[in-house]
Order: structure tokens, then sequence, then C-alpha cells
């Protein structure tokens, strides 16, 4: 039986204040469980994505080893590929917000001892447009915090530096004029925030219900919060973000298939916490169990 590959791509820049020493110790368990292992470290943005779509498929595993954004590139290059590997993660970042979705330790050395168990599982992948993501699209308010805080200020502060970066934003919110169709319903209206996620965390900012997120569903769930109106109802707004209450006035929650996006409005995304430009016309696409993932 020819010996099993594995390729790790590690992004140096990811939780850089943290030790390296654990990353050895992954790899140590790694080839210590049979695995020829080879390492690969990203120069630049996108580099982890055309590396794994260039060499992945020459693997039985490939690990992305760093933040949401470098599992985000790593998956979007083996969704190029007709046979993807197995998908692994070591997350380094600042607030591994799909880690927590899958229960996947943060210590490099507990995440390896989970792959090298080899208990997969299917994942649902998001296309949006032309472009993937493995566990949220959004828009709206606090958007722009997860590609707008530093680098320096995310290994620094962690969920911090995200809502010191969001509160810059606290006196430019305004509500953007949208018309979604989701599974054949239209959703014609306002909305301040809207997310479509397969993940209980948005942002290290929003929890969701992990009894209602189902990550190979073929569904995604679908977020909108609508503009209050006056300060009762942004209080509202509030409190139903932090008790979980989805059913509360303004706050709309839904699972879907597919969703039809139209605006006239410049509405930047995030993809995975990556910039997205504003388009006119956006299709979310579910991508049902089209990646398999080491946990």
């Amino acid at each position: 039986m020819p010996q099993q590959t594995l390729l790790m791509i590690v992004n140096p820049r990811a939780g850089r204040n943290k030790s390296p020493a654990p990353l050895f110790d992954a790899a140590a368990i790694f080839c210590e469980s049979g695995y020829l292992l080879s390492i690969h470290r990203t120069t630049a943005p996108g580099d982890a994505a055309a590396y794994a779509a260039r060499e992945g498929g020459q693997y039985d595993v490939v690990v992305a080893v760093g933040g949401d954004g470098t599992l985000n590139e790593v998956a979007c290059g083996l969704m190029q590929l007709q046979h993807p590997p197995l998908l692994g993660y070591l997350p380094q970042g600042s607030t591994n917000d799909f880690a927590a979705s899958l229960r996947i330790s943060s210590n490099p050395a507990e995440a390896a001892q989970a792959i090298v168990r080899h208990q997969p599982r299917m994942l649902d992948v998001g296309r949006w447009n032309q472009r993937h993501f493995i566990y949220v699209a959004s828009f709206g308010a606090f958007t722009s915090t997860s590609y707008t805080a530093s680098q320096a200020a995310k290994n620094a502060l962690g969920h911090f530096a995200y809502i010191l970066e969001g509160m810059k934003d606290l006196n430019s919110l305004r509500p953007y004029r949208l018309r979604i169709q989701a599974d054949g319903d239209t959703l014609d209206g306002e909305y301040l925030f809207g997310a479509v996620c397969n993940s209980t965390s948005i942002g290290g900012l929003m929890k969701l219900d992990p009894e209602r997120v189902v990550l190979d569903d073929g569904r995604f769930e679908l977020l909108l919060i609508r503009c209050p109106k006056t300060p009762a109802e942004l209080q509202n707004l509030v409190l139903a973000m932090l008790e979980q209450r989805y059913d509360r006035d303004g706050v709309i929650f839904r699972h879907v298939r597919s969703l039809h996006l139209e605006t006239e409005e410049d509405l930047p995304w995030s993809l995975d916490g990556e910039y997205a430009p504003s388009m006119p016309s956006v299709d979310i696409t579910n991508c049902q169990q089209a990646l398999t993932m080491l946990l």
C-alpha cells in the first residue's frame, strides 16, 4: 500500500505572536502517523488558493494552517479540483469562527491528533458568484471589520480587535435597500446587516444556536437585520442577538438553499473575513457536501 501524503499550507503571518513550537509538534504527529509530509509557507494573499489548486490534487490530505482566511483560500483552491483531497485545519488565527463551530482545538497538536484519527465529515461550501466561501458571506454593519482590522491588532487582541474596529462604524451605520429572493420568497426592504452562513459564529461578534446549524444539509442559515426606526427597536435588536432570539421583530432567520440579491447601492461583502467588492447582482448557492474534512 503506497504511503499516504499530507500537505501543510502554512500562513506564517497568522497568529504571529504565537510560538511556532506547537506546529513542529503537529508536524511530528503527522510523520509519526505514517504520512509523507510536505510544507508550503505562503508568501502573499492568494498564494494558498493558487498552491492548493496547483498541487493539492497530488496529496491525500491538505491541511490549512492559519486563520479563517487561510482556510478559505485553501478550500477555494481545492474546489477547483475534480477530486479534491481530504481537508484538515490547524486554526492559528485570531477568531477562528469556523473552528469553533467544528470544535477544532486551537492547540495544533490536539488538532493534528484529531486529523490522524481520520474521522471524515462532509461539509457544504458556498458559491458567491464565481468565488467560494466555506462558512459565511456577509454584508452591512461591521462586515468590513473582519478585513480592515490590522493583522497586528488581530494577533494582539483577537476578538477585541474586531469590536474596536467595528465601533468606528457606529456613527455611520446605515440601511441598505435590497431585493432578495431566497428559495422563491422575496424579501424586499432595508437592512443593516445580512449573513448567509454555515457556522455558529459570525465575525467573532454574533452567535447562532448550534442546534439550528447543520453543516452538510445543503442549506445555509440566512440572517437579516432590518433597520430599527427607534432607540427601543435598536435595543430590542441588540437583545435578540445576545439572546439568540431570531423570532423577534426586525430579525429574519431562515434556512435556504440559494439566494439572489440585487441592489443599486455600494454594498461590499466579506467572504470568510476576506473582502469581496460590491456587485449589483449576487447569486449564492450551496454546493452540498463539496469537501470532506478530517475532524
